[in-house]
C-alpha cells in the first residue's frame, strides 16, 4: 500500500477538508499520515503533531526542522501539502522520490492586499519565487475553478477539488432547543473579519435588537481583528449580550447549534478573491438545511437564486440584513422551506462524496506516473 503524507504548518488540528475529507477519503486506499500543528490521534489513519506558531518566521525557524525530524525518515511515496511555505521541504521529498501535489487554497496574488500578518515584502517575493518554481516541479490541486486564470501552463496534471460540504450524520442535525420566534438564534461559521461583513453585521444586529431584545447570535471561528477594534464597531455595544464568540471550533460541534437557528450567515466583501471564490460555510449552512444569508456576487447567486435556498443582498446594506433576519426569523414555512431546498441542492450537486470522486482518480493518475526528480 503507498504511503501518502498529508502536511501542514499552518491549519488548526481539525480542520474539516484536511482530517474530515481528504484523509478519510484516502486512507481507505492509501496508507495516511496527516501532520498538522497539534493534531491528536485518530483512528482511521496516524497523525504526528507539530508545534503551532503565528509568525511565518517562528514556523521555519522551529516547526521546519521539526517536519524534518518527524517526516523525512517515513518516506512517503506522495507528500500532499495545504501551504506554500512548505514548498521548499517539498523539493528535498521530491528529490528523496516522492510525488508532490500542492494544493493552492487560496490566491494569494490577490490576498496579500487584505492579510493582516505575514504579508512582508519579502514573503510575497519568496512565495512568487518558489509558487513559480512548483508550478514547474509538481502536481497541483486547486480548490476553487478561477484559480485556473492565475495558475497557467502548468507541467503536470493537476485537478480542481472543490471544498463543497459533507452530508452530516442524522444526530447532528438534532437538537433539544428550538429557536422561537421571540428570540431567534443566527449562526455565523467562519473567519470574522471587517473583509468579512462583521461590521455590517453588528450594525443589522443593533437594528434587530429593536424587534428581537433577546435574539442570540452564535459566532464560531478566529478573530481576524483586535478585540478593542470589534468592540468600538458601531452598533457593538447595543448587542453584547446578544452575540457569543467561542473563537475557532470543531466544525462537528459548531455546526451541533444550526438546526436552533433560523439562519446561517455568510456575507463578504468584493475584495481580493472573494467574488470568484466558493465561502465553503455557503455549503455547510444548505446541508444543515439552515437559510443563507450571503453576498450578492453572480458565483453566489448562481446557486442560492436557483435552488431558493436563501437570499443574496449587498454586503454593505445592514438594513437588508436585518429585514432578511426578520423574515426568517417571522416565517417558519419559508424558513423551512427554505432549509430543504438547500439540502437538497447539496445532496445533489455540491457535496463532498463527488469530489471524493475526483480526488481518488488524481491520486490514482498521480501513481500512474512515471517518477521525476526534476
Amino acid at each position: 500500500m503507498k504511503r501518502v503524507l498529508l502536511l501542514s504548518t499552518v491549519h488548526p488540528p481539525t480542520d474539516p477538508r484536511i482530517m474530515y475529507k481528504i484523509a478519510p477519503a484516502l486512507a481507505a486506499h492509501y496508507e495516511v499520515i496527516c501532520a498538522l500543528p497539534k493534531v491528536r490521534q485518530q483512528k482511521a489513519f496516524r497523525t504526528i503533531s507539530l508545534p503551532f506558531f503565528k509568525k511565518l518566521w517562528s514556523r521555519l525557524l522551529v516547526t521546519y526542522p521539526v517536519v524534518f525530524w518527524k517526516c523525512f525518515r517515513l518516506k512517503p511515496d506522495i507528500l500532499h501539502i495545504f501551504v506554500p511555505e512548505l514548498i521548499p521541504a517539498a523539493f528535498v521529498f521530491k528529490w528523496l522520490g516522492a510525488k508532490v501535489i500542492y494544493e493552492v487554497q487560496e490566491n494569494l496574488y490577490q490576498k496579500f492586499s487584505i492579510k493582516k500578518y505575514n504579508n512582508a515584502r519579502i514573503y510575497q517575493l519568496f512565495f512568487r519565487y518558489f509558487d513559480k518554481l512548483a508550478r514547474r516541479q509538481f502536481f497541483l490541486i486547486f480548490t476553487e475553478q478561477a484559480y485556473l486564470g492565475t495558475y497557467r501552463k502548468l507541467r503536470y496534471p493537476y485537478a480542481v477539488i472543490q471544498n463543497f460540504a459533507r452530508i452530516p450524520e442524522p444526530e447532528l442535525c438534532r437538537s433539544t432547543q428550538k429557536s422561537t420566534s421571540a428570540n431567534p438564534e443566527f449562526l455565523y461559521v467562519g473567519v470574522i473579519s471587517l473583509e468579512r461583513c462583521i461590521d455590517v453585521i453588528m450594525l443589522a444586529f443593533a437594528r434587530l435588537k429593536i424587534r428581537y431584545p433577546h435574539f442570540k447570535a452564535h459566532f464560531f471561528g478566529p478573530l481576524r481583528l483586535d478585540q478593542n477594534v470589534l468592540e468600538a464597531l458601531p452598533g457593538f455595544d447595543q448587542v453584547r449580550d446578544n452575540v457569543v464568540f467561542y473563537g475557532y471550533t470543531d466544525q462537528q460541534t459548531a455546526f451541533q447549534c444550526a438546526s436552533r437557528c433560523v439562519a446561517g450567515i455568510a456575507l463578504l466583501k468584493p475584495v481580493a478573491d472573494y467574488p470568484d471564490s466558493y465561502t465553503t460555510k455557503l455549503f455547510e449552512y444548505m446541508a444543515h438545511s439552515l437559510p443563507v444569508v450571503t453576498s450578492d456576487f453572480p458565483l453566489y447567486k448562481s446557486i442560492v437564486e436557483p435552488s431558493q435556498c436563501g437570499f443574496c443582498i449587498s454586503p454593505y446594506d445592514d438594513a437588508e440584513l436585518s429585514d432578511k433576519l426578520v423574515l426568517l426569523a417571522e416565517n417558519e414555512p419559508q424558513r423551512a422551506q427554505m432549509g430543504k431546498n438547500g439540502k437538497i441542492c447539496v445532496e445533489n450537486f455540491y457535496n463532498w462524496k463527488h469530489e471524493t470522486q475526483k480526488l481518488l482518480s488524481f491520486y490514482v493518475d498521480i501513481s500512474d506516473t512515471k517518477k521525476d526528480r526534476g
